[in-house]
């Protein structure tokens, strides 16, 4: 039985995340813009830096489509339902494993049979590190996507840069100059997909690209920790509640469900957000930094330059982007998984009804 709860989490997580990631996915493009987008503190922002969310996205609209928005899509559907399908069925597996060795601990006398925070903690922390390994390279493809765009403005910048350089120690003849600025800008950027991404990273860095930021990603694996730790004890004292309420509703309701998730995904990303942001730098095209003080060579390098150049607001860049997208799509995930493991756990309850004979 315990193994058949494992798939139902598994499904249901992998079902759920999907809808979660679709819905939510243009802010996840412009919060994963706004935190690679690298300016240091003497420089004036641009009009797009200072500009808000749903500017950003109206921005991004106009100048690339709906393309732009959700730009990295495929392969980000498929990290999300590896990913909670992955997480869900480990967390679960881990959990019954805790829960069973919690019984046999209160018939030797020692705790109540539940389990405690720590435990919640451990489970956790050891499905997000599986996750993590299995699935980092998905999210550099996911990063160098959504962030191309970018890559492309900085890459276009540094060429006329070195064009106006050029002119101006070799005193180019008057139209000269004009026309290669005109050349450069009417070239087009080049067709950017999934395959495009992985062949880049992979002349870049060899096997190792696909797994840059590991070692932020695995940190954060607190993160869910910190969620889940909030979600299943929120949970259990309400289901607690509701079952010592005779005369009350007993089953938890999704908009509670909704509700409890907001909360425990809020708590958790405020924590930590700054590894996120260290993360992103690191998968993400590092021509987006420009000049060498804003290009990064591993994590410690990344912490160094951002609190010189860009100082503690570097590390929280669109932070209020993250919490909005993070908190509703963390909510819609556990709504529809909820609803999903009870859907599937009723058709396994009528089949397995159906095949039994009738006497």
């Amino acid at each position: 039985m315990s193994n058949s709860n494992a798939i139902a989490n598994g499904v249901a997580g992998a079902g759920a995340g999907i809808i979660a990631q679709i819905l939510t996915y243009p802010l996840q493009t412009v919060n994963t813009r706004q935190q690679t987008e690298r300016i240091a503190k003497s420089k004036p922002k641009p009009p797009t830096a200072a500009a808000g969310t749903l500017l950003q996205i109206l921005h991004v609209l106009q100048t690339e489509g709906w393309g732009g928005l959700y730009s990295g899509l495929k392969p980000s559907l498929f990290g999300t339902a590896a990913s909670q399908g992955i997480y869900y069925y480990f967390y679960q597996l881990f959990k019954n494993k805790a829960e069973a060795i919690a019984v046999v601990r209160k018939h030797k006398g020692r705790g109540d049979g539940t389990l405690g925070i720590f435990s919640w903690l451990v489970v956790a922390a050891l499905a997000g590190s599986l996750n993590v390994l299995l699935t980092n390279p998905i999210w550099v493809l996911v990063t160098r996507m959504q962030t191309h765009t970018q890559a492309e403005r900085k890459i276009m910048e540094s060429k006329k840069e070195a064009l106006l350089k050029e002119a101006s120690e070799n005193g180019l003849i008057g139209s000269t100059l004009p026309e290669k600025l005109d050349e450069l800008e009417s070239t087009k950027p080049h067709p950017y997909g999934t395959i495009h991404a992985a062949r880049e990273v992979y002349t870049e860095a060899g096997i190792r690209g696909f797994w840059k930021g590991i070692i932020p990603t695995l940190i954060m694996v607190c993160n869910p920790s910190i969620q889940f730790m909030i979600y299943e004890t929120s949970l259990k004292r309400l289901k607690e509640k509701r079952s010592a309420n005779k005369h009350g509703l007993k089953n938890v309701s999704a908009l509670e469900v909704f509700l409890l998730g907001a909360l425990a995904k809020l708590g958790a990303t405020v924590t930590t957000y700054p590894l996120l942001v260290v993360k992103s730098r690191l998968q993400a095209k590092q021509e987006i930094g420009g000049n060498i003080s804003l290009r990064y060579s591993g994590t410690v390098d990344a912490i160094v330059k951002m609190m010189k150049y860009e100082g503690l607001p570097g590390f929280y860049k669109g932070m209020s982007t993250k919490i909005v997208q993070s908190v509703f799509a963390a909510s819609v995930l556990f709504m529809f998984k909820e609803e999903i493991v009870k859907a599937y756990i009723f058709l396994v309850h009528r089949i397995r009804k159906a095949k039994v004979p009738l006497n």
